[in-house]
């Protein structure tokens, strides 16, 4: 069943790794381990080799690297470019241009030591990416989902996963009467938030489509592929926060729908397209019309009572993290780029922003580090809670490191510390 599921042959391949780079000699624990690497770069290049071009016709073979950040250590699967390391290396797993090739690039402690299929499916979904741009199939635009994070709109996002767990794992007309709940649910959550149509749509067209591709590739079977796809349906539900992550689960989902009534869609799929519409035209389906009906059948009431709860300690951790980040002391710095954060815990707060956890970032002002920082709804500015301890060019605070560059200086606005040019007038 080539171009629908690619078997991967799981055996170990022997690759000559062309380099492996190591930039610090001393031992530490989370150091790349050198022999390791060359393994998964062996069975990321048996996969890659396998599926061939099936699914996008272009290779997803190609440059990788796997790097950890506080050892400085990486491991290369080619000779790594005379250039500056992408500032990104060894804190997110991510698709960028190193030299003149893009890389995937991989946080070395983030790969899955236990598990080839999670590792083949991290490998393969980083490697789309790499070639995503080219396929046209990468919409960064859009603004976050933020809406993902309410009740309403975690009750109906769910029960458009059970529908889809239930379509993946039935045939014929219980599998178009679930595809039929699945689209009520999906459309009914839509029209409840402005702007989550196109939100949603180009998370799944960025985010689904990788993780469809590394689903796919990484089972040996199309009834393996579909086994994990509801695992990432099921586990995906039991998160803190679907803001982030949501299109994972729903682009595997529908990836393998597709499969089944569009035989060769990712040959025909546009960057403007939506999985969800794709796959009402391929199987002749329209969305359940009573859709209150349709979510009991889904055990709606169990799951609105459940995140009724959580709406509650939601407001609790919001009013939390707002008197933390925008009511007292704060210190502000420009945004700057290569930044990296956890995608588990994102708390959207508003017009004030959103909070992301485990952020790192670089910019001309300098490098900073925080458990949490909160990121302007523009995307411009970031901000940690004061008061901040400066010695040097070096500020702590509650949780948080912020070291400046020269010619960067703080400058007192209120409540705010500011992180400016030494030279601003600006007052």
């Amino acid at each position: 069943m080539r171009g629908l599921i690619v078997a991967v042959n799981i055996a170990l391949v022997t690759l000559v790794l062309v380099a492996i780079a190591l930039v610090m000699p001393a031992a530490a624990a989370a150091q790349v381990d050198t022999v390791l690497a060359r393994q998964y770069f062996a069975e990321a290049d048996s996969a890659c080799k396998a599926e061939g071009g099936a699914i996008w016709g272009v290779s997803l073979c190609g440059p990788m690297v796997f790097a950890d950040a506080r050892t400085g250590t990486i491991a290369t699967n080619q000779p790594a470019p005379d250039a500056p390391r992408p500032r990104v290396l060894g804190y997110a797993n991510a698709a960028w241009k190193w030299g003149d090739q893009r890389w995937s690039t991989f946080v070395w402690s983030m790969i899955p030591p236990d598990s080839l299929q999670l590792r083949i499916r991290l490998f393969m979904h980083e490697l789309f990416h790499r070639v995503q741009p080219e396929l046209g199939l990468l919409d960064t635009n859009a603004p976050a989902p933020n809406h993902l994070d309410t009740e309403m709109g975690r009750y109906w996002m769910q029960l458009e996963w059970r529908a889809l767990a239930r379509a993946l794992t039935t045939r014929g007309d219980a599998r178009r009467a679930a595809i039929a709940d699945a689209l009520a649910f999906r459309k009914t959550r839509r029209g409840l938030f402005d702007g989550a149509a196109a939100s949603e749509r180009a998370s799944e067209i960025t985010e689904g489509l990788a993780q469809y591709t590394g689903t796919v590739t990484a089972a040996r079977t199309r009834a393996g592929a579909i086994a994990d796809a509801v695992r990432q349906l099921q586990d995906e539900a039991a998160q803190e926060s679907f803001v982030k992550t949501f299109a994972y689960p729903s682009g595997a989902a529908y990836g393998l729908l597709l499969d089944a009534y569009a035989p060769g869609w990712t040959r025909r799929i546009t960057g403007d397209d939506d999985l969800g519409a794709m796959l009402a035209r391929a199987a002749h389906v329209t969305p359940t019309t009573d859709v209150e009906v349709a979510a009991r059948r889904y055990g709606g009431a169990e799951l609105l009572a459940a995140e009724a709860k959580r709406e509650a300690q939601r407001q609790a951790r919001v009013a939390a993290l707002r008197k933390r980040f925008v009511e007292g002391p704060v210190v502000v710095v420009p945004r700057g780029k290569g930044a990296s954060f956890r995608t588990r815990g994102v708390t959207p707060l508003g017009d004030a922003g959103t909070v992301l956890p485990q952020f790192r970032v670089s910019g001309p002002w300098g490098s900073l580090e925080a458990e949490q920082v909160l990121m302007s709804a523009d995307q411009s500015l970031l901000t940690v809670p004061g008061p901040a301890s400066i010695k040097g060019d070096t500020l702590t605070g509650d949780g948080w490191k912020l070291i400046l560059n020269d010619g960067w200086t703080t400058r007192a606005d209120g409540q705010r510390l500011l992180v400016v040019p030494a030279d601003s007038t600006s007052s």
